[in-house]
């Protein structure tokens, strides 16, 4: 998130899983790019990647490949973390498929440092609600806020999932979600109020290990589910935010203008230009 300061998975029906997967462990399954199951073909090469020291594509290949029914993953290049290609969450009606990594660096006397991996999970249904788009590069994806917009108030599921590569403390995480989320929202309502709050509760006096897992999964755009895990992914859900205001507001972080982690933005950006040929 923005800010971090001193800084020292909810359930869906998918392919089976190996039990308590650690994502900073190297994992049995096979290393994929994550459009995996988004294509009938059985491969497909993808050659933009973000570099974030000259803020512009470059090249790097992956290949899409068909599920083999074991778990499969993909490796987000800058933290090693090593997301799953295909997802169950709590409370969510399908499994979702990872549509892109990133990572969000926070700079510290002129040395980035490394905070968190982030990967964007969608309900592989909604990409045929964007036909309209049909044929932009990954650059023009980037850059279009209607298309994103859209995306986001689509009414099915999507779920981003952060993994900590370093220790925070829950408060620290908070303070820096929060100081992201707020200016968003212009006036917010007692509803939106009481949404911050709860949102607050699930992260103060929490610590949060290298290696923890926070899911935020949108069912709809009105509501937002927050699931925290320390070892795997989540049985349960902790909390229910039921405000559009802050999950559109924290959709934006990640997906607006100014996004905390512009490799994230490209990375989805370049597989949805991959999905939309």
């Amino acid at each position: 998130m923005v800010g971090l300061g001193s800084i020292s998975t909810p359930m869906c029906t998918t392919s089976p899983l190996p039990s308590k997967p650690n994502p900073r462990n190297n994992f049995p399954g096979k290393l994929s790019h994550p459009l995996l199951g988004f294509h009938k073909v059985h491969s497909l090469s993808l050659s933009a990647h973000f570099s974030p020291q000259k803020n512009k594509l470059t090249q790097t290949h992956f290949t899409l490949k068909a599920s083999s029914g074991t778990a499969d993953y993909t490796e987000e290049p800058a933290t090693k973390v090593k997301f799953r290609t295909s997802l169950s969450v709590p409370d969510c009606s399908t499994s979702l498929s990872l549509l892109g990594t990133g990572y969000r660096e926070k700079v510290f006397a002129i040395i980035g440092v490394k905070v968190y991996a982030a990967g964007l999970y969608v309900n592989p249904s909604i990409l045929s609600k964007l036909d309209a788009w049909k044929g932009r590069s990954a650059a023009q994806i980037q850059d279009d806020m209607p298309l994103f917009k859209s995306f986001f108030e689509d009414p099915m599921e999507k779920s981003l999932q952060i993994v900590l590569v370093r220790d925070v403390d829950g408060k620290t995480f908070w303070d820096a979600l929060d100081e992201a989320i707020s200016p968003r929202i212009k006036a917010p309502t007692p509803v939106d109020e009481s949404a911050l709050s709860t949102f607050r509760g699930i992260f103060q006096g929490r610590p949060l290990n290298k290696g923890t897992s926070i899911f935020l999964t949108w069912p709809h755009p009105s509501k937002m589910l927050v699931a925290v895990s320390s070892d795997g992914l989540p049985t349960s859900t902790d909390a229910t935010i039921e405000s559009p205001n802050v999950g559109s507001a924290l959709f934006d972080v990640f997906f607006g203008d100014a996004p905390v982690s512009p490799s994230l933005k490209t990375s989805v950006a370049s597989g949805l230009a991959t999905i939309l040929k």
